[in-house]
């Protein structure tokens, strides 16, 4: 009853989105965590602005940032011979954008909690910056970069606006699993769109038990270090 195909490219997109968040979230959440500058209310604003703005409205952004009339889908086509939208890989760089705040903001959180004279006494020590991060801050804020990652794949397996928008549907292309319940309800498929809204649900109930129990490890007395 449940679209296995779309249910197999949710969890590809939501996987890949995750990783990339990975690489692209942990240095700007350590930037923010840190950084004493005027621009980071700014940033700040920013980076948070997919948890406010109506999924149609960014998606709707995203569509004209990525259409072939913009220069950075002429770019696009120019280098890979495709267009960004109704494509895969769109429908990723979507993703990564409307995911951005729940894997940045726990991570920020988690980092800011860590005790700065630990990393102070590393550097003491002869550490660099990076190696004391490395050895000192990560391990102790890693509750937090795990809940941004599994938050991150949450948010991506279920998001719909932004995918409809940006990727269409397509199947075995951009058709996720969000967008077969949509169509299972359109087409009063009511048994299939049952199983399907009762995996989403109990997916995202699981997600958030989980970064629950890691928020509370991650602002534990134990993660700030000693007062």
């Amino acid at each position: 009853m449940i679209d296995l195909e779309a249910l197999r490219l949710s969890l590809r997109l939501a996987a890949t989105t995750s990783a990339l968040l990975l690489v692209l979230g942990l240095p700007l959440a350590a930037w923010l965590a840190t950084s004493r500058a005027r621009a980071r209310v700014l940033v700040e604003a920013l980076v948070a602005l997919p948890l406010v703005l109506p999924p149609t409205v960014l998606g709707f952004y995203l569509l004209a940032l990525f259409g072939p009339r913009s220069a950075a889908g002429r770019a696009w086509e120019a280098a890979t011979g495709a267009l960004l939208p109704f494509s895969f890989s769109g429908l990723l760089l979507a993703s990564v954008i409307a995911s951005l705040p729940f894997a940045v903001q726990p991570m920020a959180a988690a980092l800011s909690a860590v005790d700065r004279r630990l990393l102070e006494a590393a550097w003491s020590l002869g550490d660099s910056p990076l190696r004391a991060f490395v050895r000192v801050a990560l391990p102790l804020s890693w509750p937090g970069v795990v809940s941004g990652m599994v938050l991150s794949f949450a948010h991506t397996l279920g998001e719909f606006g932004v995918v409809l928008m940006v990727g269409g549907n397509i199947p075995g292309r951009t058709r996720t699993i969000s967008i077969a319940l949509y169509d299972h309800v359109q087409a009063l498929e009511y048994e299939a769109a049952a199983a399907t809204a009762g995996l989403l649900l109990a997916a995202s109930f699981t997600v958030l038990a989980l970064t629950f129990a890691l928020q509370r490890r991650a602002f534990s007395p134990l993660a700030a270090g000693p007062r």
